[in-house]
């Protein structure tokens, strides 16, 4: 089932995602999702909500490195356990929303990946449980001013920035989350191409070990690693996330403003 969390006249609702329209349902909190939903009598069009981000995160737990790929590129080593950076829920943006190039930077990369969104308060759970705290997984832009991340040796403010999380537009949550091709492109050229089949830590590892770190709330985002092939935006750019069997992201980016 798609759904999506979106803002209809003065009500927030989700909704069952059907082609484009909406079936908006009685639920209204993601643990509430877990149990299943309730649909209204009641359908919506496309045309008549404005796309929210499927949750509101308390935080996004990232991944580096977690394609091998993408290692070479970087010319990191392949790490031995998943390197984790985190990103604010400030960075947070929706479908069709602007992602702005802060001017402190000269370079500003989209990065493609799956998102797994928690559904139920998560505390050091084992892989093979981990599939019983995910709500379901949607498209992410882990947005990075290259530049300023190697500068800084670290991630934090290169990561961090004011839209720098691009998320949506919907999450699927009946989907096994491996062998999925993930696609990013730029201005309708295709940059990135690449199946979560080739992940280092799968959706169920990763989960189970930051859950071993820090409690997952429910909302909570877990971004898994790009795949190669990431690059550079430009003030005027239309970037596409589109990963199999969830939808397309899509955003454009836009100098900053004063």
């Amino acid at each position: 089932m798609k759904i999506g969390r979106f803002k209809w006249g003065e009500r927030t609702i989700y909704g069952i995602v059907k082609g484009r329209e909406i079936v908006p349902v009685k639920e209204t909190k993601v643990s509430e999702l877990m149990e299943g939903v309730t649909p209204l009598d009641e359908t919506v069009s496309f045309k008549e909500v404005k796309f929210l981000s499927p949750t509101r995160p308390s935080k996004i737990v990232a991944v580096g490195l977690n394609y091998r790929a993408h290692a070479e590129e970087m010319g990191k080593e392949v790490p031995e356990e998943p390197l984790l950076f985190m990103k604010p829920s400030t960075a947070v943006i929706a479908n069709k929303m602007r992602i702005f190039l802060p001017k402190m930077s000269s370079r500003v990369d989209y990065e493609g990946e799956l998102a797994v969104v928690i559904g139920r308060k998560c505390r050091k759970v084992s892989p093979e449980e981990a599939p019983d705290y995910i709500l379901g997984y949607s498209c992410f832009n882990d947005v990075t001013a290259r530049d300023l991340q190697r500068k800084d040796g670290q991630y934090t403010r290169a990561k961090s920035f004011d839209t720098f999380a691009p998320y949506g537009p919907w999450l699927n949550t009946d989907i096994d989350p491996m062998g999925l091709q993930i696609t990013t492109r730029v201005n309708g050229e295709v940059k990135q191409s690449g199946n979560t089949s080739d992940m280092i830590f799968s959706p169920f590892e990763l989960v189970s070990f930051i859950s071993q770190i820090m409690t997952l709330l429910p909302g909570d985002v877990i971004a898994t690693g790009t795949p190669p092939g990431v690059g550079p935006l430009k003030a005027g750019d239309r970037v596409e996330v589109e990963i199999e069997g969830i939808g397309t992201l899509i955003n454009y980016a836009e100098e900053e403003r004063e």
